[in-house]
């Protein structure tokens, strides 16, 4: 592990049992933090978009090495990257997707929004599940388009489940790129492709003490219209109907932590897990 610069306050109680958990941080420019016994992600607020440009809707990965909740205390301590005994953010999202962020393809570009707009706390256990809504952003010239997305992430999985539902002020078909930051741990890293089970996993350079992270993103093989790279992401392209809820995952490990230490462990996980890509009647 890296040294600990100063260890967190620890849990007491309940708060020391394994849970899934989102939380909203309003005193950090409304950051949501979500968390289960082994990830621990964010997104970032509207109100970031002044202090830290250029903050995106790219998703943050964080390493933690233990079962109970720490987002939110690490992110209290005004020094998330630093490693304070329980978990560490060390990966860089910047302009990329980071851990499957998304945008929509055209014009031989990834087009995508800015930070999320309104946000809905669903439940705060027995699993992480809350929605997000984001304004309008351009694509190409002519077309906008906006999303609301559901994010569930109970026990027990590396993975996050994601049900998109995108809108366009324009009819028809949209391309969808899902994406894996290139450069959020340093440059590098290697990419694993299986196109047949919808997989993109990618084992992150090692980053001197901090160790490395690694990223997966799983969509629905049928939808898969191509797999390839921009200047910041690794990209799998699927099809997407404006009004049509989709459903993707996506997922992260530090491999001081966990059962999945190398990149052969990491890839047989995620191409592996279970993963249920049907979008219930309600659109949930």
């Amino acid at each position: 592990m890296p040294p600990i610069v100063k260890p967190l306050t620890p849990p007491t109680g309940a708060d020391r049992q394994p849970a899934a958990r989102v939380k909203l941080a309003d005193y950090r420019y409304d950051d949501l933090l979500w968390e289960n016994d082994r990830t621990a992600h964010r997104i970032y607020g509207h109100a970031l978009e002044a202090i830290e440009p250029p903050s995106g809707s790219g998703i943050d990965a964080w390493g933690k090495n233990v079962a109970w909740p720490f987002a939110d205390r690490q992110l209290r301590t005004g020094d998330q990257h630093g490693y304070h005994g329980e978990g560490i953010d060390f990966y860089n999202v910047g302009a990329g997707r980071g851990m499957g962020g998304l945008g929509i393809w055209a014009d031989n570009k990834l087009w995508t929004s800015r930070n999320y707009r309104g946000y809905r706390i669903l439940s705060s256990g027995p699993a992480a599940d809350f929605r997000v809504d984001y304004a309008p952003w351009p694509v190409d010239i002519g077309r906008k388009v906006w999303e609301s997305r559901r994010f569930t992430l109970p026990l027990g999985t590396n993975f996050t489940r994601m049900v998109s539902t995108l809108s366009s002020n324009k009819p028809g078909e949209l391309v969808v790129g899902i994406g894996i930051g290139k450069r959020t741990t340093g440059a590098g890293g290697e990419l694993t492709v299986d196109r047949e089970k919808g997989v993109l996993s990618w084992w992150g350079p090692q980053d001197g003490e901090h160790g490395r992270m690694g990223i997966a993103v799983r969509v629905d093989p049928a939808t898969i219209v191509a797999i390839r790279d921009d200047a910041d992401n690794h990209l799998v392209m699927v099809r997407a109907t404006p009004g049509k809820p989709f459903v993707y995952f996506a997922g992260s490990t530090w491999d001081k932590s966990g059962a999945y230490r190398t990149r052969a462990a990491w890839d047989a996980y995620a191409a592996g897990e279970r993963l249920d890509f049907t979008v219930p009647k309600d659109g949930k």
